[in-house]
């Protein structure tokens, strides 16, 4: 029994070694990692806090145009229905589709000699009537000559002025005629009441056309110059209406995506009355359109240049954010750190804003990842894409559709200032 108790106690006493042995080991191994990540960590808190990237821009002084925007659509400044006035058959049709003529150019002929017939009848019977009143006018002559003797009636020569007068009636009449029939005939030579372009023709040379037709020969369209009209909302007409009194506005038209310039008009007037349907009034604006880019019935977006506002101070609209305080901006200080500045908006336009107080020309602000900031965060600033400053073309807006941006150019609201702190 000792023998076993003994061999049982040796058993026990290696195990407890073992165990001993490997927790040294881990004790050992856990010191040594330990000890190897203190220096980069030590280095990294010594270095400070990590730089953040982000996008900055430059503020500027420069003058801002300020438009109303609006939806449009091309009309020709004159449209011509072009009907026969006579009935008669087409003898030629002078002008081609989509020709480009000018006023008093022949367009279709219709065969006049059925007219001179009539003309000829009518001179003939003018020439009759004529002759019969000579010998009336001659007969009174006489009667007034018998009246001292007493040899005629006065009621015989009073009828003799009657058929005097008659005969002179039916002489007037008989030129009418003739008139009439020299106008048949000028309506048989159908000529251009404006400069314009020829449309697509319904009729063909040899095609018998009457004055009660109710379809044209063919439709003619002024498009040089030629008009747009457009829509703005009720509240900003009295604007409109007294920049029209210092002088003439400008206007601008875009293509339907808004992203193509496709002519500069001037404004010509404002609508009488406002649809109470929509609070809207329309506008009439003219382009002289020598590229014919402007064609009847086409959609357009506009602006109408209102205002120039002179030596503003713009920053990038992504620059601005709102906090519970208010507006503000995060401006880059010279040791790369940041400051953020309570700002007030005058002006938002899409892409660029005009800002009327807070900050000034030559600052820089960010304009993107403001969301990793607070103040006093050091920044590496990164290039960006330019927002102002750069771009071809005025700054522009829209009232009637706040908010919506666009390429190259920007959808504005004029707004009154917003003022307030920054949020913390």
């Amino acid at each position: 029994m000792s023998e076993c108790y003994a061999i049982q106690s040796w058993a026990e006493g290696r195990v407890r070694l073992a165990v001993v042995c490997t927790l040294a080991a881990v004790c050992a191994l856990f010191i040594s990692c330990s000890g190897g990540d203190s220096k980069p960590q030590k280095a990294q808190a010594a270095a400070g806090p990590r730089a953040v990237s982000v996008a900055v821009a430059p503020v500027v002084k420069q003058d801002v145009p300020v438009y109303l925007s609006g939806l449009g659509t091309v009309t020709a400044f004159n449209t011509a229905n072009i009907k026969s006035r006579v009935d008669g058959q087409i003898m030629k049709v002078n002008a081609r589709e989509g020709q480009q003529v000018h006023e008093g150019d022949l367009l279709i002929e219709i065969d006049s000699r059925p007219y001179h017939v009539q003309l000829e009848q009518m001179q003939a019977q003018l020439f009759k009537d004529q002759a019969t009143l000579r010998d009336a006018k001659l007969n009174l002559e006489r009667y007034i000559s018998l009246i001292p003797s007493g040899s005629i009636a006065q009621q015989q020569v009073d009828t003799q002025k009657s058929l005097v007068d008659q005969l002179e009636g039916t002489v007037r009449n008989d030129q009418a005629q003739i008139n009439s029939a020299k106008l048949n005939i000028t309506y048989c030579h159908i000529t251009a009441p404006f400069n314009g372009r020829v449309g697509l023709r319904q009729v063909d040379a040899g095609n018998i056309v009457h004055a009660s037709d109710a379809n044209p020969m063919l439709i003619l369209t002024q498009l040089q110059p030629i008009a747009v009209i457009f829509t703005l909302p009720e509240d900003v007409l009295p604007r409109v209406a007294g920049q029209m009194r210092h002088g003439t506005l400008e206007v601008d038209a875009f293509s339907r995506d808004d992203q193509t310039k496709l002519a500069s008009g001037k404004l010509l007037t404002i609508d009488n009355q406002i649809d109470p349907t929509t609070g809207t009034a329309k506008l009439k604006a003219v382009f002289s359109n020598q590229d014919n880019k402007l064609w009847p019935n086409q959609f357009v977006n506009t602006d109408l240049l209102v205002e120039m506002r002179k030596n503003s101070i713009v920053v990038p609209t992504a620059a601005i954010l709102r906090g519970p305080q208010g507006t503000y901006v995060y401006s880059v200080n010279p040791d790369k750190t940041v400051e953020d500045k309570a700002v007030t908006v005058a002006l938002t336009q899409g892409d660029t804003t005009v800002v009327s107080s807070g900050i000034n020309s030559g600052e820089t602000v960010v304009t993107d990842g403001q969301d990793k900031l607070q103040r006093g965060s050091r920044i590496e600033p990164r290039a960006g894409a330019p927002t102002h400053g750069t771009r071809t073309g005025p700054v522009t807006g829209a009232v009637s559709r706040p908010g919506q941006e666009r390429h190259g150019r920007v959808a504005s609201q004029d707004k009154g200032a917003i003022t307030g702190n920054p949020g913390s």
